[in-house]
């Protein structure tokens, strides 16, 4: 098959820093940093680690996601579920830039910020946490929806877009589970599980880069 345009815009660009808008970069990873840098502290004072955790899940998560998703691409030369050819200060993979990047590096410590501190609290009659996961993941969806319609996150599968079956599957797999995930890992009772969890999601995101880094490898990921 023929690679999408957008598809081809995104690999011209993969990996080059934007010199027109690269500097941004800097003051978002000052940024970030600076986040985890209050919560890191804070979790040394309290002994609690829960929203360190969840924020390195949410990211974790993202890291397969994106994986799998230049695969796609790698596997039908056509597209990416999603792709991200447009204005961006780095775009590392097909499908994701630096911007996304920061954005779910920091998602996960966010939607930690909200939960409630009784995990049996409901929610409108449901438990807190699911509540949460759904609110969350409804809200980045209704995000995603608008940078589609303005071009800067390419759609191209019938099954994947604004319609009623594509909006449930972007729920589900683009979303829903990295909110699950990070509420579970937050919510482990020992720090040491917690490590184990974040441990294999990351663990498994190496081992797909080392076992498809080959074939990944014209599309930028090294």
């Amino acid at each position: 098959m023929t690679p999408t345009d957008a598809s081809l815009e995104a690999l011209s660009k993969l990996r080059q820093l934007n010199p027109d808008t690269g500097w941004y970069v800097v003051t978002l990873l000052v940024i970030v940093l600076y986040i985890y840098g209050v919560e890191i502290k804070k979790a040394r004072e309290t002994k609690n680690w829960s929203t360190v955790f969840a924020g390195l899940t949410l990211l974790g998560l993202d890291l397969i996601n994106e994986i799998w998703n230049g695969l796609v691409f790698a596997f039908t030369n056509y597209s990416a579920f999603w792709t991200t050819p447009g204005a961006s200060a780095y775009i590392i993979l097909i499908g994701w830039n630096i911007e996304i990047f920061f954005m779910f590096s920091i998602g996960g410590i966010v939607f930690a910020k909200f939960l409630p501190e009784d995990k049996n609290q409901k929610i409108f009659g449901l438990p807190n946490r699911w509540a949460m996961a759904i609110g969350f993941t409804i809200f980045s969806v209704f995000v995603e929806c608008l940078l589609n319609m303005g071009d800067y996150l390419i759609w191209e599968y019938p099954w994947w877009n604004l319609s009623f079956g594509g909006i449930w599957l972007i729920l589900l797999i683009g979303y829903f589970h990295f909110f699950v995930g990070a509420f579970y890992v937050y919510d482990l009772p020992e720090r040491k599980d917690k490590i184990k969890v974040v441990g294999i999601i990351y663990g498994i995101g190496i081992v797909l880069l080392c076992i498809f880094g080959p074939l990944l490898g014209p599309l930028g990921i090294f």
